[in-house]
């Protein structure tokens, strides 16, 4: 009764999509998800698309409602009244595309394993033993917590998904990190009304990026009321009178003070396999806790498969579905997809505007032997950006001196998440940079500045 074809642990998409595909050959499948809130996965119930829907929603906030914090208040709560509902409509759509599947079987429980073959449900009622020759691990992420003095008895400390789950806007917030993470929700934050303030461990903000464009961003963040503190470690939180105190230390030795309302940790995430006792199937990790796979995504146990984001690598809804590809085609095509097919792979930082970026930095470029051309121009010579009245940033590409190839492109503009696909599209099939100077495109648009921006390569 308890003998399927497959079993997935976890509802997240690269796991979901292939309980589909599956399903469609003909197979019985079982899929495990430990709680009812995740069915779809980490990007559609507390990552991607309640983070993108309260940023949109907060680029309005800070057009027409700065007349007073209790309208930004009032205007923040419906915004999470509406991503809520959001949510909970892709959560049910995404439950019953499967769950309604004949093949199928949800069941809603702590996944451990018993050996590389079986593996223990722990549901409310219940606790059954499946088994299954193919076993797909798709457990994704979860926030890190840091060794904070006070971190586990203050009660205004959130993660990036639990601060999302609050309905009164604080008037000030800390961010403890200043990655990615952090700064898409310090522009949210601060967009919406919030005095936000950033404390970065790191010496250096954004260091992946080239410093012209990290600096603009910083320009950027700051011109919004954003405080940035970088070399920045935090000693110590607790709980006040109307809020919350943190002590950190400045350039390692000067001890400082900030007073809040809410403490948001965005300091990172790491592979979730915590109580699935993989010893007991023979799975290994690696030296960061992620689960090993070869370039087909299989883990030390042939027969048992890792995908999204606990095997490590880029934390990205698009990684975890090509990953499904890869999978698929083991199972029902040649085998011969695997990661190493991966190349020039775009990512966008959702802060405002957004900051989208694929290929090689300049200093990347330089530090690996080639010989470049640099264009860089900003983003108020678009027409479109001027009607749109968004004409913050800069865009940056770096060419192959040598075969006129494009290296890389950074795009810090508005509807950057969109075009940045254009210019990773021209480097996969080997375009020179002038398929893009010379390309006709509609007008007025944000992927036409493209023909300017080549126009500057020099």
């Amino acid at each position: 009764m308890n003998k399927y074809d497959a079993i997935i642990i976890g509802f997240g998409k690269g796991g979901k999509t292939l309980a589909g595909a599956m399903e469609g050959q003909g197979w019985k499948v079982a899929m495990i998800e430990q709680s009812a809130n995740m069915y779809g996965g980490t990007c559609i119930n507390i990552a991607c698309i309640p983070s993108k829907s309260l940023a949109y929603q907060s680029e309005h906030a800070e057009s027409f409602h700065r007349e007073s914090f209790q309208n930004q208040k009032a205007y923040y709560h419906k915004a999470i009244s509406s991503k809520d509902e959001l949510v909970s409509s892709l959560r049910s759509k995404n439950y019953h595309k499967l769950s309604d599947k004949g093949g199928m079987t949800v069941f809603t429980g702590k996944a451990s394993f018993e050996s590389s073959r079986e593996v223990k449900v722990e549901m409310q009622d219940e606790t059954i033993i499946l088994t299954a020759e193919r076993i797909f691990i798709n457990t994704g992420a979860v926030p890190i917590v840091p060794n904070i003095e006070g971190i586990g008895e203050c009660h205004r400390v959130y993660d990036s998904t639990t601060l999302m789950e609050q309905t009164e806007l604080p008037k000030r917030l800390v961010i403890v990190g200043g990655g990615y993470i952090g700064l898409e929700f310090a522009s949210m934050y601060a967009n919406f009304g919030s005095e936000v303030t950033v404390l970065d461990g790191a010496k250096e903000f954004l260091g992946r990026e080239d410093r012209d464009i990290a600096e603009e961003i910083l320009k950027t963040l700051e011109d919004k009321g954003i405080q940035y503190q970088s070399n920045a470690k935090v000693q110590s939180v607790k709980d006040m009178e109307g809020g919350a105190q943190v002590i950190y230390l400045l350039d390692g030795e000067h001890p400082e003070t900030v007073q809040t309302d809410a403490i948001l940790l965005a300091t990172g995430r790491k592979p979730n396999t915590e109580g699935l006792h993989l010893d007991k199937a023979g799975v290994t990790l690696d030296e960061k806790g992620a689960i090993q796979v070869d370039k087909h995504l299989q883990t030390s146990v042939p027969r048992i498969w890792a995908m999204g984001d606990v095997k490590g690598g880029p934390q990205f809804t698009y990684i975890s579905l090509d990953d499904y590809r890869i999978v698929k085609d083991q199972l029902f095509g040649d085998g011969t997809r695997n990661t190493e097919d991966r190349v020039n792979i775009p990512y966008s930082v959702f802060i405002d505007p957004p900051l989208s970026r694929v290929g090689l930095t300049e200093e990347e470029a330089r530090k690996q032997g080639f010989q470049i051309k640099i264009a860089k121009m900003p983003v108020a010579a678009s027409p479109r950006a001027q009607l749109m009245k968004e004409t913050e940033g800069i865009l940056k590409a770096v060419v192959d001196a040598e075969t006129e190839q494009i290296l890389g492109c950074a795009l810090f503009c508005t509807e950057s998440s969109e075009i940045i696909n254009i210019a990773q599209i021209a480097m996969q099939t080997g375009q020179k940079y002038t398929f893009l100077r010379d390309h006709i495109f509609t007008h007025p648009t944000m992927s036409e500045i493209f023909n300017d921006l080549f126009e500057q390569v020099k």
